[in-house]
């Protein structure tokens, strides 16, 4: 993924048009431009291109055709990259927001090349005018190493490596990073020692902390289980395909950390990671076991495919002991989401209602959109267990979303604000700025909210 480069009298233009205003722009085309672009049957509709050529047979334009209004795509621009040849470009005439579109063109070129040659496009692109160069780049890095993460095979990804990602993360950004594991982790966090326990590849819990402690507290919790069986209930073969991607919430967890600290945003922020397998083994726990948790309620397992909440339900446990004044957490946690939303659209629980208005509205912003489903007080009965304080699944066949989300809920009690992300973490075909495979749904979302809460204007930073 190249870098957005500063402006410069040679780049070419990309002339983006729609049909009410193409008539204009083909008029103020010279002879030869205009004649090419009838000759090639251009039409101003979304995603067309045209490369005009000069006197002198070079590549002196392009026309981009968009469309205006509520459908429009801000990341259309993301086209352009694979479908120009190798030059430097600049944009003219687009009507939306120019970071997007920087950010699309960026984000279009990621290729996942662990295991063979993916050559990126070779078309790059100016900055336009008044974007930040260099915020765009740190936020499209960031979601390149979720998305490296993601894609990654489990067998190349287990805790360990998850584990050494979020201290090279730490190590980049002075922040402090520990690691509970072993017996440690037993003691402490006994949901996610059993759902790890099956696997040779040790579980555990990664806790990253950087910023001043005296700032807001924000904690950001992500899900990190590296592959999901199902445990004994078994997942069918078709829905284990894709199980590489279950700790996407790790990856989201740690791509929105990386925008943060490399803004350099004044908060305290925290990140737990739980990350494990959930393996099938002499080891493995069990439908009907009950589980003590950090939080000291006890859980009867219903299903072991639902383990994405009990490694989170201790995680939540240890954030929520100091209390801070926002918690994130994100997961790929239940199929129930997915049937009402697709997977383009993460579904969104919290109680604050101010809250959740305000992370709608920044998601539509920033083209990361997310819409909120109940936290439906009366579903928690759903969650009964006869011998324990409750189940981890429900009872029934509906709602499954919302009494996941239930679930966690008993486990953060404290936290001044408690958001769930119930997300996808995959592409599951190419949209511009949105390639087939890993995606950090909700990353870039939460690094805007956090940005304009807490953000400390140019003006205050210059005066200090």
């Amino acid at each position: 993924m190249t870098t957005l480069l500063p402006a410069t009298e040679a780049a070419i233009p990309i002339r983006c048009v729609d049909a009410a205003g193409w008539p204009a722009v083909a008029e103020g085309l010279t002879p030869v431009a205009a004649g090419f672009a009838r000759a090639s049957g251009f039409e101003a509709k979304p995603g067309r291109v045209a490369l005009l050529p000069g006197p002198d047979g070079a590549l002196a334009a392009v026309l981009f055709g968009i469309e205006t209004g509520g459908r429009a795509d801000p990341f259309a621009v993301g086209r352009l990259p694979d479908a120009l040849p190798e030059g430097t470009y600049r944009l003219e005439g687009l009507p939306g927001d120019p970071a997007l579109a920087a950010l699309a063109w960026r984000l279009s070129g990621y290729r996942f090349g662990r295991y063979r040659e993916r050559p990126a496009p070779k078309a790059r692109l100016v900055a336009p005018e008044g974007v930040d160069a260099a915020e765009i780049d740190r936020i499209a890095d960031a979601v390149a190493a979720g998305r490296d993460l993601v894609n990654t095979p489990a067998n190349d990804l287990g805790p360990a490596e998850i584990e050494a990602a979020a201290r090279a993360l730490a190590a980049r950004f002075g922040a402090a990073c520990t690691v509970v594991a072993g017996e440690a982790l037993e003691r402490g966090f006994p949901l996610i020692t059993a759902v790890g326990r099956a696997s040779p590849r040790a579980p555990r819990l990664v806790d990253l902390a950087w910023g001043d402690p005296g700032a807001p507290r924000v904690t950001l919790v992500g899900k990190g289980v590296v592959f999901d069986t199902g445990g004994l209930d078994l997942k069918p073969a078709a829905a284990m395909l894709l199980m590489k991607k279950d700790m996407a919430g790790a990856a989201v967890a740690l791509a929105a950390a990386e925008m943060v600290m490399g803004a350099g945003l004044p908060v305290r922020l925290r990140v737990l990671i739980a990350t494990v397998e959930n393996a099938v083994a002499g080891e493995a726990f069990r439908p009907g076991d009950v589980l003590a948790s950090r939080q000291g309620l006890t859980v009867e397992i219903g299903n072991t495919d639902a383990e994405g909440r009990l490694i989170l339900a201790d995680a939540l446990a240890l954030a929520d002991e100091e209390a801070p004044d926002l918690v994130f957490d994100f997961a790929t946690l239940t199929g129930a989401a997915r049937v009402a939303l697709g997977p383009d659209l993460p579904a969104l629980f919290t109680e604050d209602d101010a809250l959740a208005a305000e992370i709608a509205a920044t998601g539509l912003a920033v083209n990361d959109p997310v819409w909120r489903l109940p936290l439906w007080a009366p579903y928690a009965a759903l969650l009964d267990s006869k011998i324990a304080d409750l189940n981890n699944v429900s009872s029934g066949p509906f709602a499954g979303a919302v009494t996941a989300a239930l679930f966690l809920r008993r486990f953060a009690p404290s936290a001044k604000a408690h958001v769930h992300l119930d997300l996808y973490g995959w592409n599951p075909g190419t949209k511009p700025g949105r390639p087939e495979g890993g995606e950090v749904q909700t990353a870039r979302l939460v690094y805007a909210l956090l940005k304009a809460r807490y953000a400390v204007p140019s003006a205050a930073r210059s005066a200090s």
